[in-house]
């Protein structure tokens, strides 16, 4: 059986090394890189570190307006499938990379099969929730990490033998990668950070560094903190461009990192007091962590994490963000095991069973 995995950005690496390592002891993939993410840092690190397959076709689409974008992969994608012929598409998460993957499959009748199906912050103004909506109500095979998800299919009406709760991939991911960040990374001693004694912080989602206003009183936020305890923050190419046009300038505690791998991140994770994000990933993997997190938005897609006390939404508001860094600092009790909200770590293993059984003609 023939598969073509489609992958664009950081977080469909880190997923596809988890089921790539699975999928690929029981049949073919072939793995499209279409050029999304393309600074070295947050790309070829990734296919390094965490020993996935070199993709076997790059794109090198690069960035680019969310039409221009996506109508390039659209059109680049779709020859790669005429030229492979594979049995199903495999697609991740909620990018460009992610809708193209989807759109190029659908209209050539392969099947599409979905990882983190389910997901809604219903916000249509996230480009990335036009992206997994669209997608979820493409795919033949929909792979849901967690129970909301599954209910928020199901009230959209799609069918339920094409819905399989599988856990989630990034899960997976952490818990196989753990032990390789504490053994290889030295990121908290080449940026002279102590555990426990810094917070981290992202910010890359267009809603906060499109908007000038939002993203000034994020800074200011930060700065705030930085006088505080030190604040590690790693600078997505893209925000790294805003935040200079703005002129914003760090206070000196404030340590602007390039970006930074999988493993680096997952050990400045490990190691926070607390992390301050906007990034849906890595909401999920403060709480593998176990460590408190606030989230530079209204809404999450990753509801569970808001139910079981990890995570904080706090939108671009100063004062909001500096309450809840003082809460999640006071924090005494020990944040829950993720493990009932993820799965037992074989999401993976059930992704690769329900994708060889297509052969077999499933779903009808």
């Amino acid at each position: 059986m023939k598969i073509v995995t489609v992958v664009g950005a950081r977080p469909q690496f880190i997923k596809a090394a988890a089921v790539s390592r699975v999928l690929r002891a029981e049949m073919e993939e072939i793995l499209v890189h279409t050029g999304q993410h393309y600074d070295a840092n947050m790309s070829e690190v990734f296919f390094t570190e965490l020993d996935i397959p070199y993709p076997d076709m790059q794109l090198h689409i690069g960035s680019g307006g969310h039409g221009a974008q996506t109508g390039q992969m659209l059109q680049a994608i779709e020859q790669v499938l005429l030229d492979v012929h594979p049995d199903a598409v495999l697609v991740y998460g909620d990018t460009n990379s992610t809708l193209a993957g989807a759109l190029a499959a659908a209209k050539l009748h392969l099947p599409v099969a979905h990882v983190e199906a389910g997901l809604r912050s219903f916000n249509r103004r996230m480009p990335e929730e036009i992206n997994r909506v669209m997608t979820d109500h493409l795919a033949t095979l929909l792979f849901a990490p967690t129970a909301p998800a599954v209910e928020n299919l199901h009230r959209e009406g799609i069918a339920a033998t094409t819905i399989h709760l599988v856990g989630d991939v990034m899960y997976d991911a952490a818990r196989y990668y753990r032990a390789r960040a504490e053994d290889r990374s030295d990121v908290l001693a080449r940026e002279r950070l102590d555990s426990r004694a810094y917070l981290l912080a992202t910010v890359h989602r267009a809603e906060n560094t499109d908007d000038p206003a939002r993203l000034r009183a994020i800074w200011q936020g930060l700065c705030q903190l930085a006088e505080r305890m030190p604040v590690a923050l790693p600078l997505h190419p893209r925000t790294r461009g805003v935040v200079t046009a703005l002129g914003l300038t760090p206070s000196p505690h404030l340590r602007l990192l390039e970006p930074v791998g999988y493993l680096d991140m997952v050990m400045l994770e490990q190691h926070a007091a607390a992390i301050i994000t906007d990034s849906g990933g890595v909401q999920k993997e403060a709480f593998f962590a176990r460590v408190p997190c606030i989230t530079l938005r209204e809404e999450t897609e990753w509801v569970e994490t808001i139910d079981a006390g990890a995570n904080r939404l706090v939108g671009a508001d100063t004062a909001r963000l500096l309450a809840a860094v003082d809460t999640a600092l006071g924090q005494t009790h020990t944040l829950p095991d993720p493990g009932p909200y993820y799965g037992d770590g074989k999401a993976t293993a059930r992704i690769a069973a329900l994708l060889g059984r297509l052969h077999d003609g499933y779903p009808a």
